[in-house]
Order: C-alpha cells, then sequence, then structure tokens
C-alpha cells in the first residue's frame, strides 16, 4: 500500500512504525473471511482492510479523526485473527494502537464516552477497588432485574457480568511458595489484576499445581496492573507506567542470586494479560532504562500450558472422564500462539476434548471490549455459546479470566480454567462450579 506521509511526519517513532505496516498492506482481503465484526456486520469498514484505509487517512490527513474512524475502530476486537490468517505479516494490532491512542489524544469522543472509558480505567486494574464494585453489584442485581429493560445497555451489560460469589475463593498471598518433594523450577506467577478480585481460586490452582511438579512459585509484591486494560483504552502513558513498573519489580527477582535466585520462566494464567507482557520488549524499546528488562521479560513469558507441555505432568489422571468443550481463547490462538498445548494437556489428563466449530471467532470479551459495545460482544456470545452447545459437553473450560466471564453470561453448564481441571486430575480439590456435576455423577455410579 502507497502512504502519503510527509518528512515531518516520518520524524514521529510512531508514523514510522505505521508507515511500514501499512506499506505491508496488498489489499488481498483474506482477512475478512476471519475478522468476526465483518461476518457480523457485513460491512468493509468494519474489517481490517476497511479500518486500515480509515487509520490511514486519519494518520496521514493529522485532522481529527471523524465519527466513522472512531466507531469502526472502537468496534475492532483486537483479537488478532486478521494477523494470523494475514500473508503479508501485516502487523493489525500495532496499528491498531496507534489508532486508538490517535483518537484518545484528539479528545474527539463524547464526555458520556470519556466519562465512561476514564471509569473503567479507574476500577478494573485494581483489585480492592474491584471486590467492593463487585459486592454492591451483587447486592443490587436482584433488585435492577424487574427494570432490566429500562437500564441503560452498558449498565445493564456490566451487572449481568457479574459472577456470582465463590467462598472458597481468597486472595494468593504475595511471597514464595516452595516446590514439594526435590526442587526442579523456579517461576515467577504474573497475578492479573482483575483475576485478582474475580477468580483467585485460578492461581490458587495453578500454585497448586506447580509445586506438586517441584516448582517453587514467586508472587510478587509490588508489580501492580501489567497495563493491558489501559492499552486497549488508548490510555498510553499510564500504560507504559503500568509495564514499566512490572517489568522493574520482576527484574529485581529474575536478578537475585544466591540458592534461591532466577527462575525459569514468568508464568501467566491470563492470557489477556500474557499476550500484552510478550510485547514489553517492542513497547518499552525506545526507553533506555527499561527496554533491556522489558525484553528479558518478554523472553521468559510463558502462557501456564505452554510452561506446563515443556514438563510432564506426572500421574495425571481425570477423576472423571468428563467431556470438555476447550474455548480457544484469541490470546491464546494468536496473541500467545500456544497451538494445541492446552488440548494436548487436557487429554493427557485425560479428559475426552471436544473443540467447537469458528474456533477463530471471538467470544466478545476482548479485554473491555464487551463493556464498550455489549451489542456486538452479545452477538459474539452468544454464537459462540451455540457452538459450544453442539458438542455436547458437560463442562467449558478456557485459558482466559474474560473468555470464562463472557461465555458463562451466555452458557447454562459450569465454565471453569484449563488450569483447575488440570490440578485437579494432579490431585487438587474439584473445581468449585463442578461440584454439583461430581456428586451427581458419582451418586449415580453408587
Amino acid at each position: 500500500m502507497q502512504t502519503r506521509f510527509s518528512p515531518a511526519q516520518l520524524d514521529q517513532p510512531h508514523i514510522q512504525e505505521a508507515d511500514r505496516i501499512l506499506r505491508a498492506c496488498v489489499h488481498c482481503g483474506f482477512c475478512l473471511a476471519t475478522c468476526p465484526t465483518y461476518i457480523l456486520q457485513g460491512d468493509e469498514n468494519d474489517s481490517p482492510r476497511g479500518r486500515i484505509y480509515l487509520i490511514k487517512h486519519m494518520l496521514e490527513s493529522a485532522a481529527p479523526p471523524s465519527a466513522a474512524t472512531i466507531r469502526h475502530t472502537d468496534r475492532c476486537l483486537s483479537c488478532l485473527a486478521c494477523e494470523t490468517t494475514c500473508p503479508s505479516g501485516v502487523a493489525f494490532g500495532r496499528l491498531v494502537d496507534h489508532a486508538r491512542l490517535t483518537i484518545e489524544e484528539s479528545g474527539a469522543r463524547s464526555g458520556a464516552e470519556r466519562l465512561f472509558r476514564a471509569f473503567l480505567a479507574a476500577l478494573l486494574p485494581h483489585p480492592r477497588r474491584l471486590r467492593l464494585a463487585l459486592g454492591v453489584a451483587r447486592l443490587i442485581r436482584p433488585f435492577t432485574r424487574p427494570f432490566s429493560r429500562w437500564l441503560p445497555q452498558r449498565l445493564g451489560n456490566l451487572l449481568d457480568l457479574t459472577p456470582p460469589p465463590d467462598t472458597r475463593s481468597q486472595a494468593v498471598p504475595p511471597g514464595v511458595h516452595p516446590a514439594q518433594g526435590v526442587k526442579k523450577g523456579r517461576v515467577i506467577l504474573a497475578p492479573g489484576c482483575v483475576q485478582q478480585a474475580m477468580a483467585p481460586h485460578v492461581d490458587a490452582a495453578a500454585i497448586r499445581l506447580l509445586t506438586r511438579l517441584g516448582i517453587e512459585v514467586v508472587v510478587p509484591e509490588g508489580g501492580g496492573c501489567c497495563g493491558a486494560l489501559d492499552h486497549h483504552l488508548g490510555r498510553e502513558a499510564p500504560a507504559l507506567a503500568a509495564a514499566r513498573n512490572t517489568v522493574a519489580a520482576w527484574n529485581h527477582i529474575m536478578e537475585s542470586s544466591g540458592e534461591n535466585g532466577g527462575v525459569d520462566a514468568v508464568v501467566s494464567t491470563v492470557s489477556g494479560c500474557g499476550a500484552h507482557m510478550r510485547n514489553y520488549g517492542s513497547l518499552l524499546a525506545g526507553d533506555p532504562e527499561h527496554s533491556e528488562a522489558a525484553a528479558r521479560v518478554s523472553e521468559k513469558l510463558r502462557d501456564i500450558s505452554q510452561f506446563l507441555a515443556e514438563r510432564e505432568l506426572g500421574e495425571a489422571e481425570a477423576p472423571l472422564p468428563l467431556v470438555v468443550a476447550y474455548h480457544h481463547a484469541c490470546t491464546l490462538q494468536h496473541g500467545v500462539k500456544t497451538g494445541d498445548a492446552p488440548v494436548a494437556l487436557l487429554k493427557e489428563a485425560g479428559f475426552d476434548v471436544r473443540e467447537p466449530g469458528e474456533s477463530h471467532l471471538c467470544c466478545g470479551s476482548a479485554g473491555v471490549y464487551n463493556m464498550l459495545q455489549p451489542e456486538l460482544a452479545g452477538e459474539l456470545g452468544a454464537r459462540k455459546a451455540e457452538n459450544l452447545a453442539r458438542l455436547e459437553a458437560q463442562v467449558v473450560a478456557a485459558g482466559n479470566l474474560g473468555c470464562m466471564v463472557q461465555i458463562s453470561a451466555h452458557v447454562s453448564g459450569p465454565v471453569v480454567h484449563t488450569i483447575e481441571l488440570l490440578d485437579w486430575a494432579t490431585g487438587g480439590p474439584v473445581p468449585s462450579p463442578l461440584e454439583g456435576l461430581v456428586a451427581g455423577l458419582l451418586s449415580s455410579e453408587k
């Protein structure tokens, strides 16, 4: 694709990167077949190719973004399915990042939209605030249901996405969790800020499994949010500040020396966070103070399924051979690129794993997308639920909290994290959402 940036514009690093990305596009249109919003809307402007033209015009003209550019850019899920499909290697995700930053800095969105986005940024990356908000939502939700049709769509959607309380969920304390038996490795466990508030049992299951396999687990203090949420909202300054803070905290552990020093990997159980942290090296490449450490973190980053696939699960045997529908999170498929590792692990553990049709299509979670675009997210969630229902599975497994929350709002059966099933299969407790199902199956066998 030909571009027409001025020499002055090309002096700016973000325009230089955008120019390289735009020039890689050959207009082939392969991306249209895998773009969820194009499949739903049938509008070229809601496809990667259409958005490329809109973003190109916005960046070249340096004019305030048009309402159409904002609307169609905001509708992008950043699922990265187009990048997996693209034969030319167009880094569309990075181009959308530049577009979101430009739109955010322009102040062109309405006051109500800016206020809602600021509310999400002030709430979601802070576990204590989020726990309080979840408690309030659970209290008022029963009283708002009779009036749901009159509630603002976004407020009603936030209430619908609120998960029920799990009395067994307790935040995982920071510190060192020693390996059981012979120590075979040491990892940093990256705690997702939203997951700490909504599903801390996931990291608890990860720690049980890893320590059972002889891996010492370090849950760091002072890391804070990884910056993914601010990044997706186009808030560059706080996103980069969060990345620097995380890199500094983890690099201190990675550089420690002595008997307990060094780490084999930085392990993530939240693929949305993992996909973002995987890009720390490029995001902070121009930061002389943090670039080297950021690259080190990116190199060490592993989704927990990747880390486990490189090791032996030991004596793993599903207590019950449940039929599991595995949902491929976009951030695992197209971001972290785990391949078949999660499915292979579940099969190795003795589960009957089935994969749905259209597994390449996003479920509609996409970070904060289901809060910002509830109508499109709802359509995608319903479509994903239909594909999962065809499998006639007893439980849905996924490797990302956002997907779990989104899918739970559209299916009637239990949804659990992959690591919960693997923990159970290697001696851990029954995942809380499965307790009723397991009890029923065991009683029927008697």
